[in-house]
């Protein structure tokens, strides 16, 4: 399993709970946090009223609620990163907490062993001073700072944090010298989740943990948090994490929390059947009010025989429907499609490009005709929206070429939002300043228009640049929504939308008569969208199949394709095995076995060598004395990853229970 193009192997899901019971040492099932009576405004309405809350050890609960209905802040509140304005929070006594943004916060830097390492306090910048004075050290600089910084250690009893830490960097396939600054989105993203598991937390927060993070890391995230031993509390927009991993739903709305014992698909039965109810209720409440008004508006004839304990009645259910806080609207907004386009869309011939010496796309042949639904799947840093700009003309291939049909009209959506311009307003953004749009063959004034996309006409007026994620999705989605097209081009549409605003773009999707062109990592959301799949399977290799995610995954499993032999890379071979039905060879049961005990040589001779070179007399002995130690813990940190990585492989050939 491969998370990220040119990055190490993750641990394949069994690894991973084997590597959650070594971190972790379990949690007893008692409240972790409880929350009572919390409120929490920024001005208006507020956006947590009375809210109650409690986590116990063991469950993973997932917040579900409406982009705006406030599930960050909560998190943000149990984290202590927000100050509730009132409410009592009750914490276990000495708990560990530790969490994954939304997006990654600015201003971090350093290395990522650096980064990892603040995730463990004074105790983590302890042991990042002692490894910058060892590395300094050799020239005979700073050994009594150096002997100070070994003093602290041992008082603290602290030398087995360089072990979590570098086990935590080992597991997660990350190089502790890579500066933070210079990775991608997913490979930063993976670096905080790590900074949180370095100081083994009891309760784990994860806000959208999916966002930038490729299939095959999604799916190897789905098995931590599956394995985690405490509790996890987190937001999703991934409905296959949501179904797989969570153990109870607690809904956020109009700033009350309600909880559902049980899985989504309870969930989704019993909010079904409550919203019936509910529906009934309020149809009942509006007619009694309404003859209620009717009788106090009979005038004279109502004073004269009014009961005033009716009028008071009366009066109360004027305050209670008056106290109601309205609830957030649902989106309603439709796709504009233009004439037909040509039976061609875009067709690639003999297509190859590459940035520098690291090739995306070789030889590249196909053809995507009127009406077809494309998803484009493979790991980050593969290519695929290198691949989507190649299709518009945005890039040019370094051979072959490109044909676009004839009367294409193309409507693209960016991933990375850069084709909003912060300084406009949201309803300019739309209608490029014009105050009507035309919609469905008609016109309508933009602001009505925003309102179907949950944009109040105050925030329509309001400037890009204000905007949170979930906003921004939606106004990109009214932008593209606004103009008609025969072809859309969708790169990560799904980010930062909630669970219902997802479901309706889907059936929007679903019904639009051009063609779609889609890049994804929600995997529930391309097998019910899209019809085929172009693959980039890596070294420029891109394969086509039918069907969805789950389709691909099948056809995976079973195509021989030319090129499995020994000249085939390691990562498909991998794939491969991890799908196959063959069980172990004598030879691989006889390697499996012993492997964990290899594995525990291997990380005891690697704590020897690091407490050896954490030793401020090796440093008076001269650079040669430094040297062997040196070079015999990189050819131990090799070998530990790639046992590591051999048991992950024969694990999964294992016959499972």
């Amino acid at each position: 399993m491969v998370f990220e193009a040119g990055a190490r192997q993750l641990l394949t899901q069994d690894a991973a709970s084997h590597f959650m019971s070594t971190l972790h040492a379990g949690c007893d099932p008692m409240d972790l946090i409880t929350l009572r009576d919390i409120d929490l405004g920024f001005g208006g309405d507020p956006l947590l009223e009375k809210l109650s809350l409690r986590v116990v050890g063991g469950e993973r609960v997932c917040l579900l609620g409406r982009n705006g209905s406030g599930k960050t802040s909560l998190l943000r509140v149990l984290m202590g990163d927000l100050q509730a304005d009132g409410g009592e929070i009750i914490r276990q006594p000495a708990i560990r907490i530790a969490g994954l943004p939304q997006s990654v916060p600015p201003g971090i830097s350093g290395s990522t062993h650096s980064v990892v390492s603040a995730g463990l306090g004074e105790l983590g910048a302890l042991i990042e001073e002692h490894l910058r004075l060892s590395n300094s050290a050799g020239e005979g600089n700073n050994l009594e700072a150096l002997e100070a910084v070994h003093q602290r250690i041992d008082a603290a009893g602290a030398w087995d944090v360089e072990q979590r830490i570098e086990r935590t960097l080992t597991h997660l396939a990350l190089d502790g010298q890579a500066p933070f600054e210079d990775l991608s989105g997913g490979l930063q993203r993976r670096v905080l989740l790590a900074r949180a598991l370095v100081s083994e937390p009891q309760l784990l927060l994860l806000d959208e943990p999916t966002n930038h993070l490729d299939v095959e890391a999604i799916e190897w995230l789905e098995g931590l948090i599956a394995s985690w031993r405490g509790g996890v509390l987190f937001t999703t927009h991934d409905r296959r994490l949501l179904e797989r991993v969570a153990t109870r739903i607690v809904e956020l709305e109009n700033g009350r929390a309600t909880s559902w014992p049980g899985d989504y698909a309870n969930y989704l039965r019993r909010r079904e059947e409550r919203q019936a109810a509910e529906s009934k209720e309020r149809e009942r409440f509006e007619k009694k009010l309404a003859k209620e008004e009717a009788w106090i508006r009979q005038g004279i004839k109502a004073r004269r025989t009014r009961n005033e304990g009716r009028v008071r009645k009366l009066m109360e259910m004027r305050d209670a429907r008056a106290r109601r806080r309205k609830s957030v609207g649902r989106a309603t907004f439709t796709t504009q499609s233009a004439q037909a386009s040509g039976k061609r869309v875009f067709e690639a011939r003999g297509v190859s490009f590459g940035f520098d010496d690291n090739l995306l796309i070789e030889g590249l042949d196909t053809f995507i005709a009127r009406g077809d639904r494309i998803g484009i799947i493979g790991p980050n840093g593969s290519g695929k929206t290198s691949l989507l700009r190649l299709l518009v003309g945005e890039l040019q291939p370094g051979s072959g070429e490109i044909l676009t049909g004839a009367g294409v009209r193309i409507a693209y959506f960016d991933q990375h939002r850069a084709r909003l311009d912060e300084s406009a307003s949201v309803a300019d953004s739309v209608s490029d300043g014009a105050e009507h749009v035309g919609v469905d063959g008609g016109s309508r004034h933009v602001i009505s228009y925003l309102q179907d996309f949950l944009f109040t006409p105050e925030r329509a007026r309001s400037p890009v640049n204000v905007l949170s994620g979930g906003e921004r999705a939606r106004l990109l989605l009214a932008r593209l929504f606004a103009k008609p097209s025969n072809v859309l081009i969708m790169d990560e549409p799904t980010n930062d939308l909630d669970v219902e605003t997802l479901e309706l773009l889907e059936e929007r999707l679903t019904d639009y008569p051009g063609s779609l062109l889609l890049v994804s990592h929600d995997r529930a959301f391309l097998d019910n969208v899209v019809t085929s799949t172009l693959v980039l399977e890596g070294h420029g290799r891109v394969g086509e199949y039918v069907g969805g995610y789950s389709d691909w995954l099948r056809q995976r499993a079973t195509r021989a394709e030319p090129g499995d032999s020994a000249d085939r890379p390691a990562r498909d071979k991998r794939e491969k095995s991890s799908t196959a039905t063959s069980r172990l060879s004598y030879k691989q049961k006889r390697e499996l076995e012993s492997l964990p005990e290899r594995i525990e040589s291997l990380e005891a001779e690697l704590a020897a060598l690091q407490a050896e070179l954490a030793d401020p007399a090796l440093y008076k002995k001269g650079e040669s004395a430094i040297a062997a130690p040196r070079e015999s813990l990189s050819r131990v940190q090799s070998e530990l990853a790639a046992g590591y990585e051999r048991w992950s492989e024969l694990e999964a050939l294992a016959p499972k229970d």
